[in-house]
C-alpha cells in the first residue's frame, strides 16, 4: 500500500486525491503554515505505526493528522471536532479520540493536563522541547524554553544513571492580563 501523501494524484490513506480528505484545505481555525516535508514524514510514521498494529489507514484518521499539522499551538479534543465540522468532513468524536490515542502512543502528539479536567493536545514530532506556564485564573498557556533546563536534565541523568528521554514543566501563576485586572477591579472608586 503507498504511502499517503498530499501531492497530485497520490494516495491519502487508500483514497485518491481527489477523495475524502484532500476535498478540504485545513480549517479557518489552523493557524500554522503547513510543513508539507514534516507532514510527509509523519504520515510515514503514522502508517508504519497503523501497519504494525494491524489498523486500517483510513481517510478519516488521516485527515486528523493534517488538520493537527496545520495547527498552532494547544487545542482540545472539542476544539479539532469542530475544526474538522466546520470543514463539513464526516468524522465522530470517537474516531478523534481514537486518532489522538494513537498519535499520543507514536510521540506525534503530546497530551497535557494543565491543571485543569481537560485534557490538552499539540503536535510534538520535529518540534523543539519547550515548557509551560499557565495562568491559573484565565488558563491561558504560553511555552518557552530554556537552555538550562536542558542542562539540568542533562546532570540529573548522568548524577543518576538514567538516560533521560522527556521531561514535562509547567509553571503555574497569574498572568500580567489577569493580574492587572484584578488591580483595576479593586481600586478604590475615584472621589469628587
Amino acid at each position: 500500500m503507498p504511502v499517503p501523501t498530499s501531492g497530485p494524484g497520490s494516495s491519502l490513506g487508500g483514497s485518491t486525491e481527489t477523495g475524502y480528505a484532500a476535498r478540504h484545505a485545513p480549517s479557518a481555525a489552523s493557524q500554522a503554515t503547513l510543513n508539507t516535508d514534516r507532514l510527509e514524514e509523519v504520515k510515514k510514521i503514522f502508517t508504519a505505526h497503523l501497519e504494525n498494529k494491524g489498523l486500517r489507514k483510513t481517510a478519516e484518521r488521516y485527515a486528523i493528522l493534517e488538520e493537527i499539522y496545520a495547527r498552532s499551538g494547544h487545542f482540545d479534543v472539542e476544539e479539532l471536532y469542530a475544526g474538522m465540522k466546520e470543514r463539513n468532513l464526516q468524522v465522530s468524536r470517537a474516531t478523534v479520540y481514537n486518532t489522538l490515542d494513537l498519535l499520543v502512543e507514536q510521540g506525534l502528539v503530546s497530551k497535557h493536563q494543565f491543571g485543569r479536567n481537560l485534557a490538552q493536545y499539540e503536535k510534538s514530532y520535529g518540534y523543539r522541547q519547550h515548557d509551560h506556564v499557565i495562568c491559573t485564573e484565565c488558563h491561558k498557556v504560553v511555552e518557552f524554553c530554556d537552555p538550562r533546563i536542558h542542562g539540568i536534565q542533562t546532570m540529573v541523568g548522568d548524577l543518576l544513571n538514567f538516560h533521560i528521554l522527556h521531561h514535562s514543566l509547567n509553571l503555574y501563576g497569574i498572568c500580567g492580563d489577569c493580574r492587572a485586572k484584578a488591580a483595576a477591579h479593586s481600586a478604590p472608586a475615584p472621589t469628587k
